[in-house]
């Protein structure tokens, strides 16, 4: 355990910051540069616990992996030289790489058996089991194959038309990678679009993969090509600093290089649409992903509803939006988010927990939750979860508290941000 004592602060935030790199790209880059034959670069990659989850993973078979600082150079023979690991694999609280591994390790010709820390234990799989089965894939654990440790069987797989029953970036992105190693088509249609890093990587790594923006179709046995990878600042990282900027007076912050992917964007239309004093500067594209620097400058802001398709772009900012919420005059309701029962934590449950230690006034529904602001914070002790979102959101609210924060332990937010109180220091 980790235990961090928070102080309000008695000062504005100013400065500007770079934010480490995406979460879900850097994941990615490892996974399709680890496929493709040849030397993959990837700049700017997140030096987080997730992610060297998956740069292990690929090390264990046969892949060859140098890291140096945030660049990774990936030396590759293709799928056809993926060994078979000599241990299980350990994914510790990576929900990412558990459900993408699974959909190429359900296409190798070898045996696997995967397994992660307590809380990832508990997470559902079926969700990417159950198509997979379809393909053809052998996998077993607990409950059925919902829960870890599973054991793969690599197996020879068929495409499938299927259609998400939830919105789940992971389960669409499993089902293509599987897609990569199986016979013929396969194609994956949402009713809502969820993020698309994983269609754009795929195509930039020369990828037979096609998408109207509802049905992505990918033609298997198609080899990948290696070719440079530049990560983007994460937008679910930023999405802190610009809460922080936003609910601290006087406030005025940059964020350098962040990733602005449309999928992603909905932290930035929520706080538009509260009437946030926000600016987006210096807009380009770099293999496919839009990138640019966001200020954020502290004002009045107003209550509204989050719902519908905006969801998936959002879906990991939801605590620091409930956050920010509370500072804004009104009602501010959230529907539509039942996903957020299955992260890391029940994330509707913590946020509710610390929020309303913290003097907040919010209720949990079965699908999101109702916060009345404007509310000042008191401070108090927060419990963490062992979720990085959580922890991350109680130290943003120190900020404004009137009280100390203690949060029981941060040692979670490495996971996606191990830079992250030092970044806060430094814009203060």
């Amino acid at each position: 355990m980790s235990e961090k004592i928070l102080n309000p602060l008695d000062k504005k935030l100013s400065g500007e910051i770079k934010i480490p790199g995406d979460k879900s790209i850097s994941h990615r880059s490892v996974i399709l540069g680890s496929l493709a034959r040849g030397i993959t670069k990837v700049t700017n990659f997140l030096d987080g616990e997730d992610c060297l989850r998956t740069v292990n993973a690929f090390r264990d078979m046969g892949v060859t992996i140098q890291k140096d600082g945030t660049n990774l150079v990936i030396e590759s023979k293709g799928v056809t030289g993926l060994t078979k690991p000599t241990k299980q694999l350990d994914f510790g609280n990576s929900g990412t790489t558990t459900r993408l591994m699974l959909g190429i390790l359900a296409g190798l010709p070898f045996s696997t058996t995967i397994y992660g820390d307590a809380s990832l234990s508990k997470r559902p799989m079926n969700r990417v089991v159950n198509p997979l089965r379809q393909m053809g894939a052998n996998i077993d654990g607990d409950d059925n194959g919902n829960l870890l440790p599973l054991s793969v069987s690599g197996s020879k797989l068929r495409g499938i038309n299927y259609t998400l029953p939830v919105k789940s970036a992971q389960v669409k992105s499993a089902i293509l990678l599987a897609g990569l190693l199986a016979e013929d088509e396969t194609s994956v249609t949402e009713e809502i679009p969820t993020r698309n890093h994983t269609e754009n990587m795929l195509q930039a790594f020369g990828a037979d993969i096609t998408s109207d923006g509802y049905t992505t179709t990918i033609t298997g046995k198609h080899e990948l090509k290696a070719t440079d990878v530049y990560v983007p600042g994460d937008i679910s990282s930023a999405a802190f600093f610009l809460v922080a900027g936003a609910i601290v007076p006087d406030s005025k912050l940059t964020l350098k290089n962040v990733g602005l992917n449309k999928s992603r964007t909905g932290i930035i239309d929520v706080l538009q649409l509260m009437g946030a004093d926000l600016v987006i500067q210096n807009e380009k594209t770099i293999g496919g992903e839009n990138i640019g620097d966001i200020q954020i400058s502290f004002g009045p802001l107003k209550g509204i509803t989050i719902e519908g398709e905006i969801i998936p772009r959002l879906i990991d900012e939801i605590p620091v939006i409930a956050l920010l919420a509370t500072q804004a005059d009104g009602t501010t309701i959230i529907k539509d988010a039942e996903e957020l029962r299955v992260k890391e934590t029940d994330r509707i449950t913590a946020v509710i927990d610390v929020l309303t230690t913290f003097g907040a006034s919010v209720t949990p529904t079965e699908d999101g939750m109702i916060i009345e602001g404007k509310t000042t914070l008191t401070g108090g002790n927060a419990a963490s979860y062992d979720d990085h979102r959580i922890a991350m959101m109680a130290a943003v609210a120190s900020l404004i508290t009137k009280d100390e924060v203690i949060i029981d332990d941060i040692s979670c937010i490495s996971i996606s941000y191990p830079g992250f109180f030092k970044d806060l220091k430094s814009l203060t």
